[in-house]
């Protein structure tokens, strides 16, 4: 008889288990894609809760099964508070409950701010290593100098060891510095360079990680990209439709990409369909997607973040702290049955 036991996992738990991690995670978000681009996979719309008055705060519900070889399921709840930066907190919290998929009862409850951070950057670094060959690649240049694009540059560190330099750009350069001090942390070999603008941070590297809070369209024009550059558009809402529709462009997902009022979504209202879309990512890795557009000037990787990723993430977690015992366990999490009451 399968156990009722539930395993708690806490943020620093958590942390201590993924730290050197990386090519775990990878590969976890790899499968994860593969799977999901062979139809193994069930995600129902994401629940978005808003807030009268607040414009930029959410909390979204994430809910998936993930099939494949990992057959599990679970629902990450997600908030996004920008304004706690004010207030010395961190923009997001997160917890996740892994459910059995034999028995449907919870395994594992953890906080997962961690874990969605890091599916996040693994989920764009695995994308930019497939369209952007590795030998061009000896600097970035990350836009928005948060949790995000700092995992993002620990992904792309480990996919492209021969980084040189990191170039740096956010509207408080107080958060540049600061980002630039936490990455000599991360890797104390590359150079950080905080850059004054967005379009000289453009102008610097041939992959651009985009990590901002914009909740609306604010970039027009890519004037002095680098040649065929990718552009992990990770934040979702920085380009005008125009510019959406002159790229190349490779989603994780179409039809969660052109919800919730994405630039991807815009754009596709604006055309009246969804055309411009190249592929998915899940194709590239397996080998079914149409070739690179060489006609667009650059490429546009968008992804809406997909439940999937935070699952597959988690059950890397919770199999590592099966492994190294850590954790609380309750035994008797569930009550007994109502004939035993």
């Amino acid at each position: 008889m399968a156990s009722d036991g539930v395993m708690l996992l806490q943020g620093e738990e958590v942390n201590e288990l993924l730290m050197g991690q990386e090519a775990a995670i990878l590969d976890a978000v790899k499968r994860a894609y593969q799977i999901h681009a062979c139809h193994q996979t069930d995600m129902p719309p994401d629940g978005f809760l808003r807030f009268p008055g607040k414009e930029r705060e959410r909390i979204i519900a994430k809910v998936a099964y993930l099939g494949g070889d990992f057959d599990v399921a679970g629902i990450k709840w997600v908030s996004s508070f920008p304004g706690n930066l004010e207030l010395g907190l961190e923009r997001a919290s997160a917890a996740l409950i892994l459910n059995s998929t034999e028995t449907g009862r919870p395994m594992a409850m953890m906080e997962s701010s961690i874990i969605s951070a890091r599916r996040t950057g693994a989920g764009a670094a695995l994308a930019a290593r497939h369209l952007c060959p590795q030998e061009r690649v000896t600097s970035l240049a990350l836009v928005g100098c948060g949790l995000i694009n700092f995992e993002t540059l620990r992904f792309l560190l480990s996919v492209y060891p021969m980084i040189e330099t990191v170039h740096l750009y956010d509207l408080s350069a107080e958060r540049a510095q600061q980002f630039c001090r936490k990455a000599r942390q991360l890797a104390p070999e590359v150079h950080c360079e905080v850059q004054a603008t967005f379009e000289a941070a453009l102008k610097t590297s041939p992959i651009v990680a985009m990590a901002t809070t914009a909740v609306t369209p604010h970039i027009d024009s890519l004037t002095g990209h680098q040649d065929h550059a990718v552009v992990l558009h990770t934040s979702l809402r920085d380009f005008s439709p125009q510019l959406i529709r002159q790229g190349d462009n490779v989603v994780d997902d179409i039809d969660k990409v052109c919800s919730n009022q994405t630039s991807v979504h815009l754009a596709a209202e604006q055309a009246g369909n969804h055309d411009f879309i190249r592929t998915t990512i899940g194709d590239i890795l397996n080998g079914d997607a149409p070739e690179l557009d060489e006609t667009k000037p650059f490429v546009i990787y968008s992804p809406f973040g997909l439940g999937i990723l935070d699952i597959a993430v988690a059950h890397v977690t919770y199999q590592l702290a099966k492994e190294q015992q850590v954790g609380m366990s309750f035994e008797s999490f569930l009550p007994k049955s109502w004939l035993e009451r």
